[in-house]
């Protein structure tokens, strides 16, 4: 049980951290996995194990951000230990696919990056994807990146560089088609 001023404190802003981060945490899942029902499972995983370990939280080591996408990496390590054949698969570029998990409603918040990118990203190792999901679908800035990945901030910068510069080529290739 939490004691004190500073546990009721830290009580109360679970619900704030929250609110603040689930949908970073959804857009880094969103980018590493291909799968709506995966992404929303991981994310609800992410938060549970989050909430059992809050009183365990430091602040002074890293920000909640930080933290809980540092949860949500153990978690997907698990997930792809645990059915390896998911890794591997494609991401579907249908129509059916697309009318299957509700792409064409307007008001549903789209997961991850568009066909075309994903195509993109496949071809990227995995830690570029890695560095781009915590970029764009966690919105990290390159030293909550490289605190978490335990790069150097230069490090994380040639990364994303470089992989932004592959994905241009590879898109643009891709329209010259």
């Amino acid at each position: 049980m939490l004691r004190g001023v500073a546990g009721e404190a830290q009580a109360k802003s679970f619900s704030d951290v929250y609110d603040e981060h689930i949908w970073d945490i959804y857009g880094f899942f969103g980018y590493r996995l291909h799968s709506r029902e995966h992404a929303e499972d991981l994310t609800q995983e992410t938060f549970e194990r989050a909430l059992r370990a809050w009183r365990r939280f430091d602040p002074e080591r890293a920000s909640a951000k930080t933290w809980l996408l540092a949860i949500a990496r153990n978690i997907l390590i698990d997930h792809y230990r645990s059915d390896r054949s998911r890794q591997q698969q494609p991401f579907p570029d249908d129509a059916a696919f697309h009318q299957n998990v509700g792409f064409e409603e307007p008001h549903v918040r789209s997961l991850g990056p568009a066909p075309k990118l994903a195509a993109a990203l496949d071809q990227l190792g995995d830690r570029e994807r890695e560095v781009i999901a915590l970029r764009f679908g966690g919105d990290m800035t390159g030293a909550q990146i490289a605190e978490l990945t335990e790069l150097s901030v230069a490090n994380v910068q040639q990364i994303l560089s470089r992989s932004l510069r592959r994905l241009r080529e590879s898109l643009d290739a891709g329209e010259g088609a």
